[in-house]
This record gives C-alpha cells, sequence and structure tokens, in this order.
C-alpha cells in the first residue's frame, strides 16, 4: 500500500512539470541558436565618428546590434545618406552611437568635421 501511495504522490507531484517542460525546452532551443541580424523598424540617432585606420568598405561598429545588420544612416544636416554594414564593436568613446568607415565617412560628407549627429535605421 505504501509503494501504491508513494506512485500516485510522484505521478501527481510531476504534472506542473509536464507543462512546464515544453517552455523550458522551447527557450533553451531559442537561447542556443547564433545571433541573426536584426531587421525591422528599429531606428535610433546620436553622434557619429568615423574610425581611419579600419578598411575602406561600407561597415561600421555598434556596441550592440548583431554583425551582419544593415543600417541606413543619414546625415540630417545634409540629408546625404549611406548603407552601411556592422561589422564591428564601438564605439567606445563618450555619447557617441556609431563608428563607420572612412568610405563612408567620405559619403556621408564627414571627412572634415569629425563627429557627426545621424540618423541611424535598421534595414
Amino acid at each position: 500500500m505504501l509503494k501504491e501511495q508513494a506512485k500516485a504522490k510522484w505521478r501527481f507531484n510531476l504534472k506542473p512539470f509536464g507543462f512546464m517542460a515544453l517552455p523550458a525546452l522551447l527557450f533553451a532551443a531559442a537561447s542556443a541558436a547564433p545571433a541573426m541580424a536584426q531587421s525591422g523598424t528599429h531606428s535610433f540617432s546620436g553622434l557619429c565618428a568615423y574610425y581611419p585606420a579600419h578598411g575602406n568598405g561600407l561597415t561600421a561598429a555598434h556596441r550592440t546590434l548583431p554583425f551582419g545588420t544593415r543600417l541606413r544612416v543619414t546625415d540630417p544636416k545634409t540629408g546625404r545618406s549611406v548603407t552601411v554594414l556592422i561589422n564591428d564593436r564601438g564605439p567606445f568613446g563618450r555619447h557617441r552611437v556609431l563608428d563607420v568607415s572612412p568610405s563612408a565617412a567620405r559619403a556621408l560628407g564627414m571627412m572634415s568635421r569629425g563627429v557627426i549627429f545621424v540618423q541611424a535605421d535598421v534595414l
């Protein structure tokens, strides 16, 4: 009799975990997936600089956006814009949101100004 009561109690205690197992499994599978490039309607604005030591592709550095994310970076003052690809981490300077490559800086017309205010939209 004790054995049957123990089995019944054990079976009863597993019921709450039965429906919890599926969400936990899905969470584990989703968190193990590699980071994918972000897309959607996310946009931000702030100060942007360029880093002359890096290559000449239309690339940029951002602190948190996944690598491979494409951004349209626009200078509201001049209306010039360029599409860049996130391939680096940074900027590590204060109050900056983006570092762009020299090619992207030339396309934005910011070479002589150094640091400019930009609007960035995730594509």
